[in-house]
């Protein structure tokens, strides 16, 4: 604590430095960015961002031209290899990007690799669908790698050509004759530009799964060649003939469908191709995947709009129709309701997609609303005609829904009220920053009342924000929304966060904390709270997972203390560095294990897990929505069977991680 000021100041006289005189604003302040250099300069106005989402952006981009092939109907083998240098090579059996002179004066390739919005998808004498619309995918990666050779077989002769950083460092040279056809592109990512330059086998695997998904005359192989030959995960095959019914039926694989087979609506009728596969569970749960030409548009757009509308219609219809008494009083059913339990994917083929932005995130195009809508009511409601016990079950469910909504609705009006007559809108035992700008506001929501008193006294208390709480939350993802928020944990998570829960009441702008820290014990009672704690953000608060504002507090694992000298180790390979690094050995030193937050005082907290310039924070991330549901569902479900496979397929781990 600082002393009191004086009230005595001393005079001291200020001295305005010059201001320095503005430079002339004319042509010769406008600066004309060539060729790929704008690439460079701006990489996130191309690839979305710099950081792992943008690395794997790459891979997508070339991906979508090899996919573009199968499309056309060239193409029905990709083969994508990590290198040990963290290389990838990306080698498809399409026709190969053509290798003769351009009119520009440059080969075909050199085009396609160096020139922004160029390409052959511009027209539809070559493809008829394509991903890639705008001609500057592959000339971003070749833009930001700082390597990158693309090989061509085409017309019975091999092609190669280098570039480094988007310039091309040789021109296209023929190597020989060959009986195959297709492009290999083979980058090396420039490090100087992203945050880290590590592929994830597991995001690359997920995407492949879904494209195989997507495309089931198509067979995609990944190699990583980082792992021994020998390793599981070294290769892995990806075909599925099943197209959309497998996926479904994947997904839904650790859950209880209540109809025995997957809805499938497919129609070849121009304009819009569309595959539909749609199936109801009895989780709370909702899953829709929604794919352009095969692009993954996470964040929906037009034609999941004009699905869920068709949705909400049929259903709407039929109960009015077949169940009048169970929807009396007014009671309306809700897309919301529509959707609980539902796995579905959408996947439409459109020639002329308006994405919105370069990675093509969100389809815009506003004239595929109604033409899905229209498609989709009429398919469901001859199905539910052709079949009512289906029907019957499908609508009881979403009936069930409503009702449960309702009774939701009802018990946050009594919260909201009851909470102007105690004269708060605080939990009484959140204690609360000084700070009221949220971007600079962190909450912790700490386990236990002991560690809880510790973070309160540790804290910054400017900016951060303390929420104890007290045992085990319920597991939601065996609750529907009204039983949640009738959990009175859950309740007091809800109010200190600030933003409201559910598609009718959220509101991400409210949110009172642009990051919320979990930080329980490095325990197994630990890890199960932090699972229900996730488990809760991922059912009713995606979006705050998707903004970037929940993250995973690493607290040490060991203190470990030689003389007056002390570190703190956040996981068992560091125990025996750090007790060499305090030049002791390890029969002499002093190692405590922290089991508990509680067993840390205010200081040792504060110092490891809470101070920005010290502490180590895992930012939760969603790159892969079916892979989280399916962690989730495994984990907490209904289901016993996948969670027993599980423990005993990772039960060796225990003993390994000392928990």
């Amino acid at each position: 604590m600082s002393e009191t000021p004086s009230n005595e100041v001393e005079a001291v006289e200020i001295i305005p430095e010059p201001t320095p005189e503005p430079k002339e604003y004319g042509a010769g302040s406008i600066k004309i960015l060539e060729g790929l250099e704008a690439v460079r300069k701006r990489p996130a106005m191309y690839i979305g961002s710099t950081d792992t989402r943008g690395l794997h952006h790459l891979v997508w981009e070339v991906m979508d031209n090899s996919i573009d092939e199968a499309l056309a109907g060239y193409c029905n083998r990709v083969e994508i290899t990590i290198t040990p240098e963290n290389r990838v090579r990306i080698k498809d059996n399409g026709r190969g990007i053509p290798c003769d002179m351009h009119e520009s004066g440059v080969s075909g390739v050199e085009v396609v690799m160096t020139k922004l919005h160029a390409g052959g998808k511009f027209d539809d004498d070559s493809y008829k669908v394509s991903a890639g619309l705008h001609g500057v995918g592959v000339s971003c990666v070749n833009a930001l790698s700082k390597d990158l050779v693309v090989t061509v077989a085409r017309n019975g002769k091999l092609h190669r050509q280098r570039f480094q950083m988007g310039a091309p460092i040789s021109t296209l040279e023929i190597l020989g004759d060959t009986d195959e056809r297709g492009t290999t592109v083979d980058f090396w990512p420039d490090d100087s530009i992203f945050e880290t330059d590590m592929f994830e086998r597991q995001v690359l695997a997920s995407r492949m799964r879904d494209l195989a998904f997507l495309n089931p005359s198509l067979s995609i192989r990944l190699v990583d060649e980082r792992l021994p030959s020998d390793h599981p995960e070294h290769h892995e095959e990806f075909s599925y003939p099943g197209g959309l019914v497998s996926y479904v039926e994947y997904i839904d694989r650790n859950r209880t469908a209540i109809h025995p087979k997957v809805i499938f609506l497919s129609t070849d009728t121009e304009p819009l191709p569309m595959d539909i596969a749609l199936q109801y569970n009895t989780s709370y749960s909702e899953v829709l995947q929604s794919f352009v030409n095969n692009v993954n548009t996470i964040d929906g757009g037009t034609h999941v709009s004009g699905l869920k509308a068709a949705m909400t219609r049929v259903f709407n219809n039929y109960a009015q129709a077949k169940f009048p008494q169970k929807v009396k009083g007014g009671l309306s059913l809700e897309g919301d309701d529509c959707r609980e339990g539902l796995t579905a994917i959408i996947s439409i083929k459109i020639r002329e997609p308006q994405f919105e932005g370069q990675t093509k995130h969100k389809l815009g195009n506003s004239e595929v609303k109604s033409q899905v809508e229209a498609v989709v009511y009429e398919f469901m409601s001859r199905y539910f005609e052709e079949n009512p016990a289906i029907a019957k079950t499908i609508v009881e469910k979403v009936i069930d829904a409503a009702y449960a909504r309702e009774a939701a609705r009802k018990a946050k009006q009594l919260a909201r009220r009851k909470n102007v007559l105690e004269g708060s809108g605080l939990p009484g035992k959140l204690a609360d920053c000084a700070s009221r700008k949220p971007e600079e506001c962190e909450l912790y929501l700490v386990e236990g009342d002991s560690a809880g008193g510790s973070a309160k006294q540790g804290r910054e208390r400017y900016y951060q924000a303390i929420l104890p709480l007290r045992g085990k939350i319920l597991n939601v993802q065996k609750a529907r929304i009204d039983k949640a928020l009738a959990n009175e944990e859950i309740q007091t998570l809800v109010t200190a966060i600030g933003c409201g829960v559910g598609d009718e009441n959220f509101n991400i702008q409210k949110a009172r904390y642009h990051k919320i820290i979990l930080m329980t014990d490095a325990d197994v009672d630990g890890s199960h709270i932090q699972t229900l704690l996730l488990t809760f953000f991922y059912r009713f608060m995606p979006e705050l997972i998707h903004a970037g504002y929940l993250y995973i507090a690493q607290p040490p694992l060991y203190r470990v203390k030689v003389g007056n000298n002390e570190r703190f180790v956040f996981d068992e390979h560091g125990l025996d560095a750090a007790v060499n690094e305090l030049g002791g050995d390890r029969r002499k030193a002093y190692i405590q294990r922290y089991k508990g937050l509680g067993e840390m005082n205010p200081e040792q907290l504060s110092e490891t897990t809470m101070n920005p310039k010290k502490r180590t924070v895992r930012q939760v991330t969603m790159n892969d929505a079916v892979l989280a549901d399916e962690s989730f569902e495994m984990l907490m479900g209904e289901e016993v069977e996948p969670r027993r496979r599980f423990i005993e397929e990772n039960a060796h781990l225990v003993g390994m991680l000392d928990v």
